[in-house]
């Protein structure tokens, strides 16, 4: 019989976030892991089975608190188009750091070859369209945001200015920039 848990997973799954989205996964080994979240590598082993089921652990839990924070910060009332620039910023990390977002790196590391991974981002980037999709059609409906395109067109416009801006965050484009590449992005 093994000696009982004395941390809490959940906890270790959001400090792995930090790890996986700084390191990425090929780069962490699982003594970084034990290093960093203070736990034994057999407990890493018993409670996460594999680093690869912890990675797979921590994208769950970044796309849930991503697309919770997403939904959140489009609803409620005044303008919506700075609160979309706002989200999309904050989605590829402009101004905050340089490390894209997680589920976009994992993507372009592990590509088309890794099914958890691409999964997890499938997901995302279809509950992240349908959450612009949503929003478009509030601002359009107020007037805010001009009818020319379809929500779900402008919804996809968005999400590939989203990827496509994390991804120049990851490569060190300057914060001013991408903030011009977003403008560019919500004027079309």
């Amino acid at each position: 019989m093994g000696r009982p848990m004395t941390f809490d997973a959940d906890v270790v799954v959001d400090q792995a976030v930090g790890i996986f989205w700084r390191q990425g996964f090929a780069a962490t080994t699982p003594q970084n892991l034990v290093d960093e979240l203070g736990i034994g590598k057999g407990s890493l082993y018993n409670t996460f089975k594999s680093k690869h089921h912890l990675f797979t652990l921590a994208l769950r839990h970044y796309s849930r608190q991503r697309m919770t924070e997403l939904a959140a910060s489009l609803e409620g009332p005044g303008p919506l188009k700075p609160r979309l620039r706002d989200a999309l910023a904050t989605l590829a990390g402009v101004g905050e750091h340089q490390l894209g977002c997680l589920t976009v790196n994992a993507v372009a590391e592990v590509g088309m070859t890794d099914e958890a991974v691409a999964e997890i981002a499938t997901e995302l980037f279809d509950r992240m369209q349908e959450i612009f999709r949503s929003a478009i059609e509030r601002g359009q409906g107020t007037g805010e945001i001009a009818a020319t395109r379809t929500p779900a067109a402008a919804a996809g416009a968005l999400l590939a200015a989203a990827i496509g801006t994390a991804v120049l965050a990851k490569a060190g484009t300057t914060p001013a920039h991408l903030g011009h590449i977003l403008d560019a992005a919500l004027d079309i």
